[in-house]
């Protein structure tokens, strides 16, 4: 028996990881690819797929991206993914026996367990990671940020712990740190509405760095921490530095 719930997915030359994906959730009765100029093998790979329904249009940022994603499912249930994510077969029969057909006013946390290069990272800010990704459209839904979005609940939401977890193939190659810190940054830029003067952001990356290595315990995930206290370091001079660049050309 299928499972009566909308997984939704956007996308964007997501095909390094994009078949472990779907291939995770061919019991689903639906799967929403939303693909926002794929020109890798993405498009290929989810037409292979019979449950998925492939749609293409333009990138709003995360948060109303997701938003508009999710608005192009069948079912008022939603199971968020992103297109480098697979729920495990726990979490699969945790599903399975959702209540899905209730209209009810609730949502699930699960937990994403991080990989990079194919290892767990447990430190770094990347543990303990309890994410709302099942809900019910009717009542909650993505909020407006454009990057680091999250589903926004209601005051009355039921909010419980589903079983399972998510694995995240974060990183499957290091140029994506450069990749990611080069997009998220330039997002951000361009919805900043004040820059701040550089010296601040010099100290501000070097607490970056010092958050992630040393108060999240990053030296404890080896080499692999000391890359991603790195690149938030070099997150936030990006994220700040382009902004004060805007501001500042005539």
């Amino acid at each position: 028996m299928s499972i009566a719930i909308s997984a939704v997915i956007i996308t964007r030359n997501a095909g390094s990881t994009f078949e472990k994906t779907l291939a995770s959730l061919s019991d689903f009765d639906e799967v929403v690819v939303y693909d926002n100029g794929s020109i890798d093998e993405t498009l290929a790979i989810a037409e292979l797929h019979p449950n998925v329904r492939l749609f293409q249009g333009e990138f709003f940022g995360f948060g109303p991206t997701k938003r508009h994603a999710v608005s192009l499912a069948s079912h008022d249930w939603v199971l968020s993914l992103d297109a480098d994510e697979r729920p495990t077969p726990a979490l699969i029969e945790s599903l399975r026996t959702w209540d899905c057909h209730s209209e009810r006013d609730a949502a699930a946390l699960v937990q994403r367990k991080n990989l990079m290069l194919g290892k767990e990272v447990r430190h770094s800010g990347w543990g303990k990671d309890w994410l709302v990704r099942l809900f019910n459209r009717r009542f909650c839904n993505f909020n407006d940020a454009m990057v680091h979005e999250s589903v926004q609940t209601g005051e009355n939401t039921q909010v419980i712990r589903a079983d399972g977890a998510i694995m995240h193939d974060a990183v499957t190659d290091l140029s994506q740190f450069l990749e990611k810190v080069n997009r998220y940054s330039s997002i951000r830029a361009e919805h900043s509405r004040r820059p701040i003067a550089p010296p601040l952001i010099v100290a501000k990356s070097l607490f970056a760095f010092f958050r992630t290595y040393i108060l999240r315990l990053g030296f404890l995930d080896g080499w692999r921490g000391l890359v991603i206290a790195f690149s938030n370091a070099n997150g936030v001079f990006w994220k700040y530095m382009k902004a004060y660049a805007l501001h500042q050309a005539p």
